[in-house]
């Protein structure tokens, strides 16, 4: 598991596909629900709206685990992720 301080990295558009397009899956918390992508130019735009908040940073939480990244808020999401 990778952390970092987003106070202290904040990820901009640019930065956050330099990131996310080499991931093998990246989960994103919307709500009660969670969209599963995995990157390419195809979702890009689609993902990158629903990675970045309206700050234009990645949304937080964000956990990379391996080469998988969760996005966002989802307690079952995590709750999966950490059995």
């Amino acid at each position: 598991m990778v952390e970092s301080d987003a106070k202290k990295e904040a990820l901009q558009a640019e930065a956050v596909w330099d990131r996310l397009q080499r991931a093998e899956k990246i989960f994103v918390a919307k709500g009660q629900k969670v969209q599963i992508y995995v990157p390419d130019l195809l979702v890009k735009d689609e993902l990158m709206h629903d990675v970045l908040g309206r700050s234009g940073n990645l949304r937080a939480p964000t956990v990379q685990v391996g080469n998988t990244y969760y996005v966002g808020y989802n307690e079952t999401m995590y709750k999966e992720l950490m059995t």
